[in-house]
């Protein structure tokens, strides 16, 4: 069995977006949840096929960037307690590989 996601829509995935940098993307957390795999494995795997995806695919936020985001979104209060800075992925490049995977 694969961890490939099912087809979203795209409604389906737009509560978890947000903007950050002028960018519009989806914290780390919630494209685990789209792949159905932990957080720490997500970032274990973008980590280790880092070569296979483009510059722009993802950034790491930094401590007064999270501490932003967690001000600003009330679900997130568990990220306020988290020591591990969370990585953003741009939307454009999940939708296109969540659409590929069906």
């Amino acid at each position: 069995m694969t961890n490939r996601p099912e087809r979203y829509k795209a409604q389906e995935i737009e509560h978890l977006i947000m903007t950050i940098r002028g960018q519009r993307v989806v914290l780390d957390f919630g494209l685990g949840a789209i792949y159905r795999v932990t957080t720490k494995r997500l970032n274990a795997q973008v980590k280790r096929n880092r070569g296979r995806f483009p510059e722009d695919f993802m950034f790491q936020l930094t401590k007064k960037g999270k501490a932003e985001v967690v001000a600003i979104c009330d679900h997130l209060t568990k990220l306020k307690f988290s020591p591990v800075l969370p990585n953003a992925f741009t939307p454009l490049e999940i939708m296109s590989r969540c659409s590929a995977a069906g």
